[in-house]
């Protein structure tokens, strides 16, 4: 029964995304990979069930299947997160599955009759070719599941030196997805064909559930955030999210160290003159087109005369005006969260996370230090 379940939503959430209004690349990718699930979930329904022999047009198709949901998800992963695959190249991670189907043409011509005997008897006929395919299986999964770890971690580096807060931006989406994948792949390794199929329904079960719940992935609900062909939509961006306009790429510097260090000048001067950063929604892109400078410059002064990325340079300077406030004898009658919010922060998360990361303390911890009392506390 819970196959049943799970061929049939993931085929609906197929549908869902194919028929969907204004669907990305992503969209496409997501609704392909889903349909082939499905397909994959339907071939072990009909051989777990002894039904195969009323479908025996699907015998074989399953056999490859394996060697296609690690391409799949590599690439909605790149494109969630931006980066861009030469067609040629993304063609070629589908190649081992092609030729596994080219190897099999001879099996797929075969009567109904000759397939359920190989069925029947193991494979015969063609036990090489399944040992090579068990073999090469195990290695993919393991291969795409890193490098779609490390282009996520590559991403959430990049996002963090174009915004000031992280609660909005977010890849918890695709951290969810990586975490099913290797518990399916770690059941392939180690478990058995029915504890791995039951993982890949109970999959499904979950992309339905939080995908539903995710902004527009399977609604036809519009939320124009594209950047450089991902949409930041899917990484769990709200509609109120400003525009991210320009992405930070620079490999080796190209501008003088005087130039850089008169931009640093004016972005310390405008901070402290005009205190930016309590602007909860500052972006990498704002405070350039302030200075009139290109964002590229802007990020590098940061990098390299900081030694830290935008999201850590404002929360710091966030926390300092915390401090700051802290000291004031007027401030004290407000609570903790109070002042946290007039720093520039609008999450408690956000503020004890980054406030411990720069003084060691939590701020309560911090408040005892500096024998500080304030008329409530967090």
């Amino acid at each position: 029964m819970l196959h049943i379940i799970g061929i049939v939503i993931s085929l609906f959430l197929s549908i869902l995304l194919f028929t969907k209004q204004g669907k990305s690349r992503a969209d496409l990718v997501l609704a392909f990979w889903l349909f082939l699930i499905s397909l994959h979930l339907f071939c072990y329904y009909l051989l777990a069930s002894d039904k195969i022999q009323e479908f025996p047009y699907f015998l074989g198709l399953e056999i490859a299947m394996p060697l296609l949901h690690g391409p799949f998800f590599f690439w909605y992963t790149t494109l969630l997160t931006g980066k861009t695959i030469h067609k040629s190249h993304r063609y070629f991670h589908f190649l081992p599955a092609a030729l596994v189907y080219i190897a099999l043409s001879r099996f797929f011509i075969l009567s109904t009759a000759e397939k359920i005997f190989i069925y029947e008897n193991n494979g015969v006929g063609y036990l090489g070719l399944l040992k090579i395919i068990h073999f090469a299986i195990l290695p993919s999964g393991i291969a795409y599941i890193i490098m779609s770890l490390d282009l996520i971690g590559k991403h959430r580096k990049n996002i963090s030196n174009l915004v000031s807060r992280l609660e909005k931006i977010n890849l918890n989406w695709l951290r969810n997805l990586m975490i099913g994948m290797c518990m399916i792949w770690l059941s392939i390794m180690f478990g058995n064909d029915i504890s791995t199929f039951t993982l890949v329904d109970l999959y499904i079960l979950f992309i339905g559930y939080f995908g539903i719940k995710q902004v527009g992935l399977f609604s036809n609900t519009a939320i124009p955030l594209p950047i450089n062909d991902f949409d930041m939509k899917f990484l769990g961006v709200s509609e109120t999210t400003p525009l991210i306009t320009a992405r930070v790429k620079y490999q080796k510097s190209t501008i003088g160290d005087e130039y850089l260090s008169e931009i640093h000048t004016q972005v310390t001067q405008l901070m402290r003159q005009e205190k930016l950063f309590k602007d909860p929604e500052l972006g990498l892109n704002e405070l350039a087109e302030r200075l009139n400078i290109h964002p590229n410059a802007l990020s590098q002064v940061i990098n390299t005369i900081e030694n830290k990325n935008f999201y850590d340079y404002i929360n710091e300077l966030r926390i300092e005006e915390f401090k700051r406030m802290l000291m004031r004898a007027e401030n004290q009658k407000f609570t903790l969260l109070a002042l946290a919010y007039e720093a520039g922060f609008n999450s408690k998360t956000s503020f004890n996370r980054n406030f411990k990361k720069k003084t060691g303390f939590s701020p309560t911890a911090y408040l005892k230090q500096q024998k500080i009392h304030l008329k409530a506390t967090i």
